[in-house]
């Protein structure tokens, strides 16, 4: 069997999306492009792939192991480009950081420190979602996570600190939190709140307890993908939210009310690894960040 490059592409997106029309405007391609790529790989394989109906689009038994045995030998082929590209370029190695924090201004000394004493690897700094951080870690999808404490994975390396931030609390203007100076933690059981969809209890309780001193829940009402949406509940009055105090310098909007939480501590964010994984560009972001020091606002 002969499978061109752009069709194993196609394929593959095709068993993430399980969707024509969304796995065409992902590659940029006609969903009968997408329709006729899949229907020659069915005719070489001599089985179907997937399973259609007007409403679902489902792998196959057979399926689902072409895509389990393609899609190493797919992602192996496009590193190897990648560091073709790379090469040509002089680069030598890539960092890739995923962040928690907003403050992506605020620490670009630590970025730009790092680029000027390794000229010759390329370093990467990309926002990370709220689903399963961890997760993105431990599969490779990066290489440094930059992340609140406490961090307690036995596979996972806790480095230097970059900053510590105070807490405070993001109501809409109209709440009936808004004209207070200050919230201590107990009210914080008086109103919905929301989460990311995280899956580490002692992470999550780590950002905000899972109950106020008095002993009294704090419920979380809604499981959100990304800090954009837990701001857009926030003005439209369904939540309230506790943050890092940094994102007060990001999110300048009119109709949100910025509280402190008295009673919260402070999160401290630092860089994290994979033990196993741990390399010279990896060691090399850690003493960068040893050298200068946590970032003081």
């Amino acid at each position: 069997m002969l499978m061109e490059l752009r069709d194993i592409e196609i394929f593959l997106a095709l068993a993430e999306e399980l969707h024509f029309g969304r796995t065409a405007e992902r590659l940029r391609v006609t969903p009968a492009r997408v329709s006729q790529a899949i229907r020659k790989q069915e005719r070489s394989v001599g089985a179907m792939l997937f399973e259609r109906t007007s409403r679902t689009v489902r792998l196959t038994e057979v399926g689902r192991q072409l895509r389990d045995d393609l899609r190493p030998c797919y992602l192996g082929l496009q590193e190897s480009l990648e560091r073709a590209r790379m090469a040509a370029q002089g680069v030598s190695g890539r960092l890739r950081v995923l962040m928690m924090p907003f403050n992506v201004v605020d620490l670009h000394v630590y970025w730009k420190t790092f680029r000027e004493r390794h000229p010759w690897w390329e370093l990467q700094v990309r926002l990370s979602s709220l689903e399963d951080p961890f997760g993105k870690l431990r599969a490779g999808e990066c290489d440094v996570f930059v992340a609140w404490l406490p961090v307690e994975e036995p596979d996972l390396t806790v480095g230097p600190t970059l900053f510590t931030d105070p807490r405070i609390l993001a109501v809409s203007e109209d709440h009936p939190l808004a004209g207070r100076s200050s919230v201590p933690l107990e009210d914080l059981a008086d109103f919905p709140n929301a989460t990311g969809r995280i899956g580490l209890d002692y992470w999550e309780e780590g950002y905000m307890p899972f109950t106020t001193p008095r002993g009294r829940p704090i419920e979380r009402v809604h499981r959100v993908a990304d800090s954009a949406e837990l701001i857009d509940m926030v003005t439209m009055g369904e939540i309230i939210q506790p943050f890092p105090s940094h994102v007060t310098r990001y999110w300048g909007m009119p109709n949100v009310r910025w509280l402190p939480i008295r009673g919260l501590s402070p999160l401290s964010f630092v860089l994290v690894w994979r033990t196993e994984a741990e390399n010279d560009l990896v060691r090399a972001l850690a003493a960068t960040v040893r050298d200068l020091g946590a970032f003081r606002f």
